[in-house]
């Protein structure tokens, strides 16, 4: 089982294709910035991403144009 479940995640994000696209992105950010301080990270970059969603530290939403 996942922690924490999609449908939580789902709350702060409108769909499972942009969950991925803001998850992979925010990871990508979290994996540079490290790399750039010279940090060891404790856990996984994506694993970072996810948390913040979860927390409501990350949300994102599609514009009008793209909506069906």
């Amino acid at each position: 089982m996942l922690y924490p479940p999609i449908s939580e995640l789902l709350k702060h994000v409108e769909s499972r294709y942009l969950l991925v696209n803001v998850v992979a992105r925010r990871a990508r950010q979290i994996s540079i910035e490290a790399e750039l301080r010279q940090e060891s990270l404790t856990e996984k970059p994506v694993t970072l991403a996810i948390g913040e969603v979860a927390n409501g530290e990350l949300s994102a939403t599609m514009k009008a144009e793209y909506q069906r």
